[in-house]
């Protein structure tokens, strides 16, 4: 099976087989991403040696395990299992050495921070491996993966003791985007309208896995509700594995993004300690950074107030999806999407999860607009009655401030035909544009910008608009 998008990565690990030194990459990525599968693919499944981890199993059968594979890959049944990791990292030193072939000889470890467990010196024992032995093999290529983002970044690649910048390369696993999820969509037979392929990325995101739950003899709606909806359907018990996998305290982390999920704008680090109840210390910037870090949660600045503005955000679609339907629903009308259609609950979801898609998308943005070459930043604003302004309540999800002097406004919807821009809600956009030009002090040019799914609809209040992007334009590929 060829492996959909990904071209990047499958560059870096070429260039690294095809390295003189020795390499120690890390591969990392959410849960469900498509890691193991990368690797297997590119390398074809042909290892010199292979350890997948097994979650929550202790030492003994960590080693046991190690020991089936170290017997697999060198051919001997003589192998006795190792007592311990330091003697397991020996043994696995001596099966590299005996290996025969020219060219990089390839290690493949699955899941490593499975095999870390309580007091099983497993760590210290991988860092002597690696700074004793591996890291002076030229022809060694060892590659790590894991999908507890925090364990890979705080222990492998934060380090700061024997492993401290000893890997030499990390590739990190995104999800798909809009134009990599059609494209993978369509290598499965699903035979879908852009309109609900982002429906549908609006309810999961590009998560591979999760894709490929999709049976192309369904529509969206069916498929949604066969997955989620129906009792024991194929995802209906993913949230309660997603969080416990990853994190060691996944009651504090899913108390964070249940308390996001409830805000549209996100929240401060104040509101959310005020919303969850956890302590303001080291602990919760902990939590919060491993949220980040794992594409859960997405930190963003109010405009003009930057680091002391930084606004926290749920951005994983499945997440948010869960908390706004799957917890509630889940069980009770096994068709509840299809039901639901004209719900209001559903287009109130619909329009934030689209504004999800666009800041996830900046780039094709950008390209749509003809700015990729000029540096922004994103961020969002208000202001409330006692600004200066006078203006009143005003929100704004999404400005691109550029560099060349130009701030574009955003706005976004999610509608199944032409947007109209009607007599009220031009009024709405020219209070926004002239809040902030208050704010700026008119130091730059304010162009509105619509992000639509089909454009908008030329009528007599469509000439505000000075730039649109629309759902094929999201769809493009960057190279």
């Amino acid at each position: 099976m060829d492996v959909i998008g990904r071209k990047y990565e499958q560059r870096e690990l070429q260039r690294c087989y095809n390295s003189k030194e020795a390499e120690f990459v890390v591969v990392y990525g959410r849960r469900r991403i498509g890691k193991t599968f990368l690797v297997n693919q590119f390398f074809n499944q042909k290892f010199d040696f292979k350890l997948t981890g097994i979650y929550d199993k202790e030492l003994n059968v960590q080693l046991d395990n190690f020991s089936d594979s170290l017997k697999e890959y060198s051919g001997k049944s003589d192998w006795k299992t190792p007592a311990n990791w330091r003697e397991a990292f020996m043994q696995l030193k001596q099966h590299i050495i005996d290996i025969q072939h020219k060219g990089k000889k390839v290690v493949f470890i699955d899941e490593m921070p499975w095999l870390d467990t309580r007091n099983s010196d497993f760590f210290s024992s991988f860092e002597w491996f690696w700074n004793n032995w591996g890291s002076t093999q030229n022809d060694l290529l060892l590659i790590v993966c894991g999908s507890a983002t925090s364990w890979i970044t705080n222990k492998l690649l934060s380090d700061k003791g024997g492993l401290f910048n000893r890997t030499t390369n990390r590739i990190y696993l995104r999800q798909f985007s809009l134009a990599e999820t059609e494209e993978y969509l369509r290598s499965q037979g699903v035979k879908w309208s852009r309109y609900d392929i982002t429906e549908c990325y609006m309810t999961m995101g590009g998560i591979p896995f999760y894709l490929k739950q999709i049976n192309p003899n369904l529509s969206y709606n069916a498929n949604i509700d066969t997955m989620f909806f129906a009792k024991r359907g194929k995802l209906w018990d993913e949230f309660s594995h997603l969080f416990k996998t990853l994190f060691s305290t996944p009651e504090n982390y899913i108390a964070v993004v249940e308390a996001l999920a409830q805000k549209r704008m996100g929240l401060t680090r104040e509101e959310i300690l005020k919303a969850t109840k956890l302590p303001d210390n080291g602990n919760t910037t902990e939590i919060l950074n491993n949220l980040i870090n794992s594409d859960f949660i997405r930190p963003y600045n109010y405009f003009g107030k930057r680091k002391k503005g930084m606004v926290f955000q749920l951005s994983d679609y499945y997440t948010l999806f869960y908390f706004r339907f799957i917890k509630e629903h889940y069980g009770r009308d096994e068709e509840f999407w299809s039901h639901t259609i004209d719900n209001p609950s559903r287009t109130a979801w619909a329009g934030y999860s689209f504004e999800q898609v666009c800041k996830d998308h900046l780039s094709q943005i950008k390209k749509a607009i003809g700015i990729s070459a000029v540096l922004c930043e994103t961020s969002c604003w208000y202001s409330t009655n006692g600004d200066a302004s006078g203006i009143g309540n005003v929100q704004i999800d999404f400005l691109i401030d550029r560099r060349d002097h130009v701030i574009n406004l955003c706005e976004m919807k999610f509608s199944i035909s032409e947007f109209a821009i009607t007599k009220e809600y031009e009024v709405n956009l020219r209070n926004k544009i002239a809040a902030l030009q208050t704010y700026i002090k008119n130091k730059k040019a304010i162009n509105l910008t619509m992000v639509t799914t089909y454009g908008v609809k030329e009528n007599l209040h469509s000439g505000i608009v000075q730039s649109e992007v629309t759902l094929d334009d999201l769809f493009a590929a960057i190279v």
